[in-house]
Order: structure tokens, then sequence, then C-alpha cells
């Protein structure tokens, strides 16, 4: 056999010193990545964040894309903004009725509405006690507008306050909005016709949670980024305010005030802005409630049993009882394209 060749020598006595070097360094590697994360699970880490600590029905605003953009609008059309004030509730005029879904029924206990305008809207309301109740509305609107309240609680469950209310799920301190704003624009392609006395509005469902989400209109944004809308919590900036917003449907089938499902008799406009066929456009009511929240607080709204509080079931109602001479001034500044505002 002929003699092995020193270089072969040399590589062969060298393999098991590179192999324990190897070993070495990996397993200083396997120890540096354990103390990098140590010091990762430590004071050092990066905060987590406050949407991911709140849960699941919330998001951080930052994350959410900026919405469509409004419909072209068509020469001639509406392009007026009426603005009135009607208060905040200040007054804390609530209940758990419902005028719109069920008269006369008294409502869940843990189902709480906060009201503007009409001061006596109440279970046992009636167009002609409406009528001729006071208002929170200096101009002189008695309609009344209604929500489910809004609660800050804690993680674990119960009041922010640590106080119970023995609806499980249901617990808080009821928040007060610092703003409530009332706004009627008027339509894309055309001009608008008044709304008719008691004529009833309904936005978003109540039970979207187990209704399919097919009326669920729930919008949620931060007062800095009107842009971004979500159906989720936001997470909002320190300093921010979280908004709700209720855009109503504004195309009357122009014979009905109400109707059995509380919605065929006015329905939303297309994409476009268009009134479906054989529906009027009348002002569009926009409400938009503001609320000065700590960051890191958890908050819900008042919801029925079986729809978790989610921030999808968030709707809203009102009944017309504004004194014909104001709902014509409001088409009036609407169809003149003008920028209203009163109280």
């Amino acid at each position: 056999m002929p003699p092995s060749h020193p270089r072969s020598r040399s590589a062969t006595a060298r393999r098991p010193a590179i192999a324990a070097t190897l070993v070495l360094e990996l397993l200083l590697v396997a120890l540096g990545f354990g103390v990098a994360q140590r010091v990762e699970v430590g004071g050092d880490a990066p905060p987590t964040p406050v949407a991911n600590r709140l849960g699941p029905d919330f998001v951080d605003i930052r994350s959410v894309p900026s919405g469509p953009a409004a419909p072209a609008t068509a020469p001639g059309a509406a392009t007026g903004t009426f603005t009135w004030d009607c208060g905040r509730n200040e007054n804390g005029h609530r209940n758990t009725a419902n005028i719109v879904m069920a008269p006369g029924f008294p409502g869940q206990p843990h189902h709480v509405h906060d009201y503007v305008g009409n001061v006596s809207t109440a279970v046992n309301s009636t167009p002609r006690t409406l009528a001729a109740a006071a208002t929170t509305c200096p101009n002189g609107d008695r309609s009344t507008y209604f929500w489910p309240v809004l609660r800050t609680v804690a993680t674990d469950g119960a009041g922010a306050t640590g106080e119970a209310t023995g609806h499980p799920g249901h617990e808080g301190e009821i928040q007060v909005p610092v703003e409530v704003a009332l706004t009627f624009t008027g339509n894309p392609r055309g001009n608008v016709v008044a709304m008719p006395q008691q004529l009833a509005g309904t936005v978003g469902d109540a039970v979207a949670v187990t209704n399919g989400g097919a009326n669920a209109a729930a919008t949620w944004t931060c007062a800095s980024t009107p842009e971004r809308r979500t159906t989720r919590y936001p997470a909002c900036p320190a300093g921010d305010r979280v908004l709700r917003v209720y855009d109503f449907p504004s195309c009357w089938d122009g014979r009905r005030t109400d109707s059995e499902s509380h919605r065929s008799h006015l329905v939303f406009p297309t994409g476009e802005g268009a009134c479906p066929h054989g529906t009027f456009p009348v002002p569009r009511l926009r409400m938009t409630l503001a609320y000065d929240l700590p960051p890191g607080v958890r908050f819900q709204i008042d919801a029925f049993d079986g729809q978790r509080n989610s921030p999808l079931t968030d709707h809203a109602f009102f009944v017309n009882l504004m004194p014909e001479p104001l709902m014509a001034k409001v088409v009036t500044c609407l169809n003149s394209g003008q920028t209203c505002r009163e109280g």
C-alpha cells in the first residue's frame, strides 16, 4: 500500500478540532440567543400594543386603512350642510325603551339608551306626547335621537370603578359624550325633499353578531383620523377622542313613516349616492358622538345577551319631530349649497 500523503494526514488530524470549534460556536450562539430572549421579555422590550392588551374587539386606529372617497357630485345637486346643537345628554336622560323597534315595551335592564332632543321619550311615549314635550335643542327641534350607552370596563369584566351592576358583561361606568354633533347633508345626485313628521330612522343592528351582520353599520374612528373607519373599538393615540359615527338612510318611499322591518320605508342610497327607484332623497342625518377616554382603558357599548358587547352591534335611531318651518329651512339650505349652523 502506498504511503499516505503528509497533507492528507494533516487534514484528517484537523477535522476533530474543526468539529469541536463548530460545536462551541453553535453553543455560544444558542446561549446568546437565550440571553437576547431574556432581555426581550424583560423591561428593555418594546411594549405590547395597547389594542392587543385590550382584546380582540379592539384595533389600533393607525393600522386601519382610509375609507373610500365620497361619490362624485352631479351639477345642481344638494351640496349644503345643516348643523345644529341638541346638547350631549348632560341631563342624564336614559332608559331601556325603544319607541321605534318596540313601542310600549320596557326593554331589557342591561340595554340602556342615551337621548338628546325630546326630553319626554320613554316607554309610554306617543306621537301626541312627544309633539307636546320640551327639547334640548335650542332651535325647537322636538325630534328624539338615541343610541346605546358606552361604558368603561376593567379587563376582568368588572366595572372600571370596581362596581358591578348585577348583569355580567354589562358592567361599568356610563360615559357621557363630550360632544354630540348633528348634521344634515344633501344628496350628490339631486335635490332633497322634506322629511315628514314622525319619520323613523334606523341605522345598524343591535343583534348583528347572531343575525348575520347584513344590517350592521357600526362605524368607529378617532377624531384625528376620521378617514380611518372600522367596525371594531378603536385604540386612539393619547389625547385623541373616540368617535362613533351614524350615517342614517336617506331614501324615503314617499308613503310611510315606519314599516314592519323599521327599515324598508327609509333605505340607503347606492354607492354613487343615487336613491333606488321609487324612493326620494331626504336630508341625510349624520350623528357623531365624541368621547374622552384615557389610553389603555377598555370600553364597550350596552348590548343584548348573546351579542358579546360587540362593537359591530352599534346602532342608533331617530324620530323626526322637527317643526315644518324648521325642516323647510333645512331643505332650502341643503338644496342651495349653503353651510348652515344653529344653536
